[in-house]
């Protein structure tokens, strides 16, 4: 009898172990989320009105959104939400008039 109570005891403490691995293991991860495009301030340092559409391009590679209805503007978008902190948006919108740069607008939240 003394056995048996021994190896019950040893079961349950297998089975308690195994289920104190398992609940570990389902605990809740959250990630970083990253949208859009990433502006560096050297980039934005580097842009200057009078400039052409493919210079810009080259600065700051194709814009997020480009409306078809509005050519002469371009969005560029970056959203970033780190985990269980408070989300950033930056935006900046630049706008063309005969393939040149005349105005630049920008805004971080």
């Amino acid at each position: 009898m003394g056995i048996n109570f021994i190896t019950v005891m040893i079961y349950r403490y297998l089975i308690t172990l195994a289920l104190l691995f398992l609940f570990s293991a389902c605990s809740i991860h959250k990630i970083d989320i990253q949208q859009g495009n990433i502006i560096e301030d050297k980039q934005r340092e580097k842009l200057q009105l009078g400039m052409r559409k493919q210079q810009v391009l080259r600065l700051l590679g194709t814009p997020l959104i480009q409306d078809p209805f509005h050519p002469n503007r371009w969005d560029y978008t970056y959203y970033f939400k780190p985990a269980n902190k408070p989300a950033q948006l930056n935006q900046l919108t630049l706008f063309f008039e005969a393939e040149y740069l005349i105005f630049i607008n920008s805004d971080q939240t």
